[in-house]
């Protein structure tokens, strides 16, 4: 069945730099969009970023574009978002979730467009 693990989540200074893994499996990941998104405490979930490998697009908030880059490792069946410059308001649990075929327009923001999900990892920047 289609599974999705979240790890690489941690403590950080801020200006400093994390790398996030979504290891996948139970699907291929070349018909697939993966979709980052986190939830800080208190606050509604957001989209973060979107690989749509089926097409090669990709998609970023205004809040982390130039910060942050997401890619695709088909080799290891995982996809990454590398998050450099990191700030406080970057604060929360990352999650990542998957859906096959490619978003309609701002649809890779939209939580419930996804059919699964992981399970999350948290994200703490702080001094």
């Amino acid at each position: 069945q289609v599974q999705l693990v979240e790890s690489g989540g941690g403590l950080v200074q801020p200006g400093g730099s994390l790398r996030l893994f979504c290891a996948t499996s139970g699907f291929s990941l070349d018909d697939y969009t993966i979709g980052w998104f986190r939830q800080a405490p208190g606050k509604e979930r957001e989209g973060v970023s979107s690989i749509s490998n089926s097409d090669g697009n990709v998609y970023y908030a205004n809040s982390v574009r130039g910060r942050f880059t997401i890619s695709t490792d088909y080799a290891k069946s995982t996809v990454y978002l590398q998050m450099n410059s990191l700030n406080p308001e970057d604060t929360a649990v990352y999650s990542c979730a998957t859906r096959l075929g490619s978003p309609p327009g701002s649809k890779w923001l939209v939580g419930p467009w996804y059919d699964y999900w992981g399970q999350g990892t948290q994200v703490t920047v702080s001094s």
